[in-house]
């Protein structure tokens, strides 16, 4: 089959969870025998806007990557430019199907251009964008003393107030500025709703996460379970551990939502000699702050806490988890199925996370990890001084793994891509029967 795979960033230039399991599912179909293109963005500010480049994906030469530069309209929802690209790569690449993971700076009208030409779309979730206008259910909370604050659900004058009003200045046009980004999150939620309904059938890798969309209009009918597929082969026997002090890791992005934060201050907590190592990409709005808390800190404990610079997904067994005892995932938004629990599984490596979504459903509490409460510094503490207490706990735990598979196994990568095929085959199935 030709798949055309849509993703707002992809590896290396973009490295987060989303990126990372699209490059690993091109891999596995290319493997597979597919031919695999993808339609993805850049970000060259000395370049015009909607400018286009063609790569190869520097693992993998035989998948071509077409690329837009979306630099300084990247927080529009659509772009008319970027559906006209793509119409041309569709009728250039000509897809048997079009593979969505995400639509966040390209244009959500990139469903329509593919159902206008007959071919059908998967579109795999990752967060909440297509029913929260910024995709995490976390509000700005702009004039508030605590921002980042949970969001119950969306609401055209909750997500105003609480999230758009970042851009009203005051004074006598506060109430019109209001009433204008009620009526645009309003129309922005309607384009959304009417974009999902072209969608033939999304794919959800956490039960959470499928009930929340569900709970918000999705038809039951086409939304289907299934978590991602990992390439077992980076994880290979783990290195003998060394003489060291019990060792907490964090992988990922450094952005508000992380948590890095949360997990700095209950680090600070806890007593002995445990080390943190911070792994991921430095970012200039938020990591020299995230040292800032680190500074706050006794001197004792600034000393026990590293930053590492990211490494390549392939080497994540020898580069990160040879050098942890547990991993932490402090998000404060409300995740669904976090690639570092399941390769921290997989590792045999515990994990530490919190006790909502997708995130408490693939760690249970004591039985392959622990849970603390969610956003709670002091309890994550308490969770993180239980397990560096105790590294034969922390280790049995970590030998449970995955916790829907008898030996602890997460789903591999060959299963997954016999399932996704599966998918391709049925809409097919129906295109041709419905001509």
């Amino acid at each position: 089959m030709k798949i055309l795979k849509v993703i707002h960033g992809y590896p290396m230039r973009y490295n987060a969870g989303s990126e990372v399991y699209s490059q690993t599912l091109c891999h596995g179909l290319v493997q597979k025998g597919h031919e695999v293109a993808v339609f993805s963005r850049y970000e060259n500010p000395f370049e015009p806007e909607y400018a286009q480049r063609t790569e190869q994906d520097h693992l993998k030469p035989e998948i071509k990557l077409h690329l837009i530069n979306i630099t300084r309209s990247k927080d529009r929802y659509r772009h008319d430019e970027v559906d006209h690209a793509f119409g041309e790569l569709l009728a250039q690449f000509q897809p048997d199907v079009v593979h969505v993971g995400h639509l966040n700076h390209l244009s959500t009208s990139l469903i329509s251009e593919a159902k206008r030409v007959g071919v059908p779309v998967v579109f795999t979730l990752h967060d909440y964008w297509m029913i929260c206008p910024r995709g995490q259910f976390m509000q700005f909370n702009i004039g508030e003393t605590e921002p980042w604050q949970d969001c119950d659900g969306q609401q055209d004058q909750q997500c105003a107030s609480k999230c758009y009003s970042r851009y009203i200045s005051g004074g006598e046009s506060s109430e019109s500025d209001l009433d204008y980004w009620k009526n645009w999150v309003n129309q922005r939620m309607a384009h959304s709703h009417d974009i999902m309904d072209q969608v033939d059938l999304f794919v959800a890798p956490a039960k959470y996460l499928k009930d929340r969309f569900v709970a918000a209009g999705l038809s039951e009918s086409k939304v289907r379970y299934l978590d991602y597929g990992f390439d077992l082969s980076r994880f290979k026997e783990p290195a003998p551990r060394p003489e060291r002090s019990f060792t907490f890791g964090y992988i990922g992005r450094h952005v508000p939502a992380k948590g890095i934060h949360l997990l700095i201050r209950a680090f600070g907590q806890i007593k002995g000699n445990q080390r943190l190592i911070i792994w991921g990409r430095p970012q200039g709005d938020v990591t020299p702050f995230l040292k800032e808390e680190i500074n706050r800190l006794p001197t004792e404990r600034q000393q026990r806490i590293e930053f590492r610079a990211e490494y390549e997904n392939q080497n994540i067994q020898a580069e990160v988890f040879d050098h942890a005892d547990a991993i932490v995932v402090p998000s404060i938004w409300v995740e669904n199925s976090p690639l570092v629990i399941h390769e921290a599984q997989q590792a045999k490596v515990t994990v530490i996370t919190s006790n909502v979504g997708g995130m408490a459903e693939y760690v249970h509490h004591e039985k392959n990890g622990l849970l603390f409460e969610h956003r709670s510094s002091l309890d994550l503490a308490k969770q993180m001084q239980r397990l560096a207490g105790d590294l034969n706990w922390a280790q049995r735990l970590g030998k449970q793994g995955y916790p829907y598979h008898e030996q602890g196994r997460i789903p591999c990568l060959d299963e997954h891509i016999s399932e996704i095929e599966a998918i391709y085959h049925s809409l097919n199935s129906n295109k041709m029967e419905q001509r």
